[in-house]
């Protein structure tokens, strides 16, 4: 079944806080372009949840395709010209992907919907680790840059990188004297971690909230402006390293969407942000709310993409 228009009464009614009558049941579908359990996969699956429990829509499916920091996923929205069906879950990750592959296909191509959230980078480790403070690493990390390896589940020029490399500026390393070993996602990130392969992890908050929890690991230090509720840890910059860092996630469109579908899907997103249900995934994940839509987001996109092309070069992490 096609999906009804969410510019009549299913809206109206969400808007206004009061049921619709039936289930807005819809054929759209989320595609993740990275493995399952990593900040994007996380993102897309609470936000399918939130709009079925806001009764915006219901059985919205969510599906991944990873391959080359996201640019596989990339690549395939851009075959999908004109499905209005079909939005991809993205954010800072894919924008230092595509930098770095020099990919032929990239995000200015696409659709711009909304940008949904955005949330600090932490620095974890695990429960044993003979670090007990952001400054105990440091200092191991000075002495020893090869032999604290940094593990992060983004490729070169994604959040987890980027948050890494200017981690080690801040602290006077060079970034080639970095041993950074980039992971396939956030599981993957946390079997490096736990299995000892790479001393301290930069990650975003909401992939380890529930392992911070549990005490599975520790959070030395969060990179937001203050410190968070969801992490008992203070703040890179409270340490003396002037490193503030937020990354951020979105939904694009296969390019060449009718001007009305664009409208609607971009209505689906302000009315997500706007309910309960979403209000409460972000205090539970620890995202802010980001919302920022259509051609205003597209040129946020492209603000981006300068930004960290920018940061690249002077780290002497990427050639123009």
């Amino acid at each position: 079944m096609r999906r009804r228009s969410l510019l009549g009464g299913a809206l109206a009614a969400a808007l206004a806080g009061c049921a619709a009558p039936g289930d807005p049941e819809h054929d759209l579908r989320i595609m993740v372009p990275n493995p399952p359990g990593s900040g994007y996969d996380i993102t897309a699956r609470v936000l399918a949840t939130a709009l079925g429990d806001a009764g915006i829509a219901r059985g919205v499916e969510v599906f991944n395709l990873p391959g080359a920091g996201g640019v596989v996923g990339l690549r395939r929205l851009a075959y999908e010209k004109g499905n209005d069906l079909l939005v991809m879950l993205m954010g800072l990750g894919l924008i230092g992907a595509e930098i770095a592959a020099d990919a032929e296909v990239t995000l200015a191509g696409t659709t711009p919907i909304a940008r949904l959230v955005q949330e600090p980078s932490i620095v974890v480790v695990r429960r044993d680790s003979p670090y007990g403070s952001l400054d105990e690493l440091i200092e191991a990390w000075r002495a020893d840059p090869a032999g604290v390896p940094a593990g992060g589940g983004s490729s070169v020029g994604g959040p987890d990188h980027l948050a890494t490399m200017l981690l080690a500026e801040a602290a006077g390393l060079a970034p080639a004297r970095v041993a950074y070993r980039r992971n396939d996602g956030g599981g993957d990130l946390l079997a490096a971690v736990l299995g000892r392969e790479v001393a301290f992890a930069m990650s975003g908050l909401s992939e380890y909230a529930d392992q911070i929890t549990s005490g599975q690991l520790r959070a030395l230090a969060v990179t937001s402006e203050q410190t968070v509720d969801q992490v008992p840890a203070p703040t890179v910059r409270s340490a003396g390293l002037d490193v503030v860092f937020n990354n951020w996630r979105g939904i694009v469109a296969p390019p060449g969407l009718a001007p009305a579908a664009a409208a609607e899907l971009r209505a689906t997103v302000a009315a997500l942000d706007a309910s309960a249900p979403w209000a409460a995934a972000r205090s539970r994940f620890g995202w802010t709310a980001a919302h920022l839509s259509g051609d205003a987001f597209g040129a946020f996109m492209a603000e981006e993409s300068a930004r960290v092309a920018g940061v690249l070069r002077r780290l002497g992490l990427h050639r123009p």
